[in-house]
């Protein structure tokens, strides 16, 4: 009986503890569960760097990652174009229509001869040059039995060629420097013509040394200087009023110092009907042989725009200095293109360089076949 006592004691002491849990879990409310956590976006990781491992205690070394560095842009290179020669046939449109009566021609008759002989005339070729040609031209006709104008001009761009015929290479010492002497009145653009024939050599390898021997004109010396600076050239001048022959005598000899090959040489340009001019030339050329240099080209200037005007300079300079070829100035402005075949039917000297235009690459070798060509088409 006492057992049974006990165990019913027990019974009721479990029965309160468990009530009495039950009851402060509902005093305390229902837990809820924590929200489920999102997971964070991955970004990208750069790799582990390499491990270098050696035998077991060694040292670790981890060797840096390489900084990356974009490479430099590459520097635009600007592409320099070549300079165009200029052509006859672009240049010379003034000369060209002192033929236009003639080229317009449908047939062959007296008023063709006459277009012909006036056309000759107004380009400053010479009356008398002028005449040989006519008579020769209607012999080859007659014989010939030519009935086309257009065939009759063939046959004179033919005769016209045959007769411009010529050596008109410029002319290099076999012992450097070559001293090349340029003469002219003043005006036609002799200094002008020194600095493009300059820069033009130079352009062909040539060290060349500018020789401002126009003492008597200040402004001469100052714009031969800037041609100089342009085409990198040596130069020398001397003071207003100097001695020509000696200024070019200190310039050749300055030249072979420092071993140019060539001498550009200004001379003085006052009128040519003053003997003393003429008087100085002489000099200067004696001068300038007598140093270290030899005197290879007398280049005489002439303007082309004054015509005939221009046979009676290349007549009193080849007195004086024995001029060896001409540089023809403007003529790309003159319809008097013809003085091209006075000056060598007269004088035997040929037209070595002509001007096209402006720029130093304007002043070009004279070409005969592309002079004709352009002429008379």
């Amino acid at each position: 009986m006492e057992i049974v006592l006990i165990l019913l004691a027990v019974l009721v002491v479990l029965g309160g503890t468990a009530a009495l849990v039950a009851t402060r879990r509902r005093g305390r409310g229902v837990e809820l569960e924590p929200p489920p956590t999102r997971p964070l976006p991955s970004r990208p990781t750069r790799p582990a760097p390499p491990v270098e491992r050696d035998e077991p205690g060694s040292t670790i070394v981890l060797e840096p990652e390489p900084d990356v560095v974009e490479a430099p842009p590459e520097p635009e290179v600007e592409v320099v174009e070549a300079p165009v020669r200029p052509r006859f046939r672009d240049r010379i449109s003034k000369a060209r229509g002192a033929f236009s009566g003639f080229l317009g021609r449908s047939t062959i008759d007296e008023d063709t001869w006459d277009d012909l002989e006036e056309s000759m005339i107004r380009a400053d070729v010479g009356v008398g040059l002028t005449g040989d040609l006519l008579a020769g031209l209607r012999t080859a006709v007659k014989a010939e039995g030519i009935k086309e104008p257009a065939d009759l001009t063939e046959l004179l761009k033919a005769e016209l060629k045959a007769r411009l015929e010529a050596d008109r290479t410029l002319e290099l010492a076999d012992t450097p420097p070559s001293v090349w002497l340029f003469v002219g009145v003043n005006g036609v653009g002799k200094t002008t013509t020194i600095g493009k024939v300059g820069a033009a050599q130079a352009a062909e390898g040539r060290t060349v040394t500018m020789a401002a021997g126009d003492t008597f004109r200040a402004a001469a010396a100052e714009q031969l200087g800037l041609w100089a600076e342009r085409s990198d050239a040596h130069f020398v001048r001397g003071g207003e009023g100097a001695d020509p022959s000696s200024v070019i005598f200190d310039a050749v000899e300055a030249a072979a110092a420092r071993g140019s090959d060539l001498v550009l040489a200004d001379t003085a340009g006052r009128l040519h009907t003053k003997s003393n001019l003429m008087d100085e030339l002489r000099k200067v050329r004696r001068v300038a042989e007598k140093g270290a240099g030899t005197v290879s080209e007398v280049l005489l200037v002439i303007d082309a725009t004054t015509g005939q005007n221009g046979l009676v300079q290349a007549r009193e300079f080849t007195e004086a200095v024995e001029v060896t070829g001409v540089v023809l100035t403007k003529l790309d402005g003159s319809a008097k293109g013809g003085i091209v075949l006075a000056i060598q039917h007269e004088l035997g000297i040929p037209v070595k360089l002509v001007g096209l235009g402006e720029t130093a690459d304007d002043l070009v070798p004279f070409d005969p076949d592309e002079f004709v060509e352009a002429l008379l088409s």
